[in-house]
């Protein structure tokens, strides 16, 4: 296979890098900045209005004990607003124990009696003290002569709970800017922390698919895959990849074809697409080895399975149908070229008989000599014919026998034998019966009374055939095992290997709704029988009368 295509992979001052590696990386590392700011900010922005809170809510809370100090409602009653005053006094030391920015308190006028400016008391606040004044606590974030600050305001309530003043406390904003600011480097830095682990997380990452995808562009994987598509569909050899827990993974054109599935095969287990058997269990990794054979249907199939590195298989599949039809078809012609060469000689021993007496002027011998010759070959073809009606199966019983007796073996059809001229599928039953004729003359050759005796009934549009032989016969416990692709007891021939024949009938039988048994014979051989329900077309009435 030749290498893969490669880009142009010079110095590139601009643009969108083509390597997968560069650009998964920078990828990886915009999602992980971008989603690093975009919580840093979301934690940021939550933070400043909690730390407006906070601070606002300090302010009230020191407001509230200021007002609940014992003595402070009395002397804003009884005394003048000044410097020196008790509520400046109380306030001041106040503010200067919790670290507020003031801590100011008003009579119901708003005149201030504290300030941190002791110049301001006896002035009128700067912010509107409404809210408070008619009994509400406040907090808000605003700006008075001090600056901007977190406050918090509340009623100051005299005897009888009437309200006298309020009681407004200010934080500095200054500092809760400075505690925001302050946590900003902390953050930054557990953000920085993130986005390093995660830019060398997204490095890694890159460098393993870099090594996975043998840093190819995307052009060039996008090249493969199509490259890879056109060549597995255009092959004429079947292709059939299976994931590690026996799914099909993909199936090209020819692998549809062999096995007779469609496309909707893929991403199903192949023991659901496919009936159980050989074929089955040689996709599936149970039987071992190198071109191994199958048969699926009608086809004799030959595959050869890899294993990958992720569990799964790629399987190959090859139509080995005709190769197998032409290997048996050189079989028969090797045997039927063993039986004309052995003809020749008995016809030349026959020629010499008549030539013999015809010198010795013996005419009537030699007339009744070629008569019984030439009536005994009449006499068995007339048989067959007279009995067989389908020109095609006749035919080939005839050549069978002949070949048959060449190897010492006498094939005869059975008693009762009655076949007529309506077979739906003639040359599917010549197959059946020209392998099991086969097979039987192979067992029988070399016994004692060698003889095959096929028989050939017919009732309704079921055909029932028999097949028996003089052979050693087959073992009880071989029954179901003969049937299997691969098994046989014969040497292998030149053209391939054997198992093919009995697996082959059975098939066809089945593909008729049919079925093929085998059993022992008395008196030794072994007896195949074959029964085809749909294998004859209806009758045709005859018409009665004169011509």
């Amino acid at each position: 296979m030749n290498a893969p295509p490669h880009s142009d992979r010079g110095p590139r001052r601009f643009g969108w890098p083509q390597r997968v590696f560069s650009q998964v990386l920078l990828m990886q590392l915009a999602i992980i900045t971008g989603v690093t700011v975009l919580v840093t900010g979301l934690f940021l922005a939550p933070l400043s209005a909690q730390l407006d809170d906070e601070a606002m809510r300090r302010a009230l809370a020191i407001a509230q004990s200021t007002a609940a100090q014992p003595g402070i409602a009395e002397d804003l009653r009884t005394t003048e607003p000044s410097e020196l005053g008790p509520v400046q006094s109380a306030a001041e030391r106040i503010r200067r124990s919790t670290g507020a920015e003031y801590v100011v308190v008003m009579d119901r006028r708003g005149v201030r009696w504290s300030h941190p400016e002791a110049d301001r008391i006896g002035e009128v606040v700067s912010t509107d003290p409404g809210d408070a004044l008619r009994g509400r606590e406040v907090m808000e974030i605003d700006s008075g002569t001090l600056g901007r600050s977190a406050r918090g305001k509340v009623p100051l309530r005299g005897p009888g709970d009437e309200v006298v003043g309020a009681v407004s406390v200010g934080i500095e904003y200054d500092s809760v800017r400075a505690r925001l600011l302050g946590a900003i480097p902390g953050l930054l830095a557990y953000a920085g922390t993130a986005l390093a682990v995660g830019a060398l997380a997204a490095y890694l990452i890159s460098r393993r698919l870099q090594r996975q995808t043998h840093d190819l562009a995307f052009s060039d994987i996008s090249a493969l895959l199509t490259e890879r598509e056109a060549m597995l569909h255009s092959i004429r050899e079947g292709v059939v990849a299976l994931d590690g827990t026996g799914r099909i993974r993909l199936l090209n054109d020819e692998a549809q074809r062999l096995l007779g599935l469609g496309p909707e095969a893929a991403g199903r287990p192949l023991a659901e697409v496919l009936a159980p058997g050989r074929t089955v269990d040689v996709l599936a990794g149970r039987v071992a080895g190198d071109d191994l054979l199958a048969v699926q249907g009608s086809r004799v199939l030959l595959a050869n399975r890899m294993e990958t590195d992720d569990g799964g298989a790629v399987v190959t599949l090859r139509d080995r149908t005709e190769l197998e039809h032409l290997g048996r078809e050189l079989d028969s012609t090797t045997g039927l070229i063993d039986a004309l060469r052995a003809q020749d000689h008995e016809h030349a021993n026959r020629l010499h008989t008549l030539l013999g007496l015809l010198e010795l002027e013996m005419h009537e011998d030699a007339m009744e000599f070629v008569t019984e010759v030439v009536g005994v070959h009449r006499a068995t073809a007339e048989q067959v014919t007279e009995k067989v009606r389908d020109p095609l199966l006749a035919a080939l019983l005839v050549g069978k026998a002949t070949v048959a007796a060449e190897r010492g073996v006498s094939l005869r059809l059975a008693p009762g034998t009655l076949l007529p001229d309506r077979v739906v599928d003639p040359r599917g039953l010549v197959t059946v019966v020209g392998n099991l004729v086969d097979n039987a003359t192979d067992a029988a050759a070399g016994s004692e009374d060698a003889r095959i005796e096929v028989g050939l009934r017919a009732e309704g549009r079921t055909v029932e055939l028999r097949v028996r032989d003089s052979g050693p016969g087959i073992a009880p416990e071989q029954h179901a095992s003969i049937f299997t692709e691969g098994w046989s007891t014969k040497d292998v021939p030149a053209h391939g290997k054997r198992g093919l024949g009995l697996p082959l009938v059975r098939r066809l039988a089945e593909r008729q709704g049919g079925s093929v048994t085998v059993s022992g014979a008395d008196g030794g051989g072994a007896v195949f029988t074959v029964v085809l329900p749909e294998a004859l077309g209806a009758a045709t009435p005859t018409t009665g009368g004169k011509r």
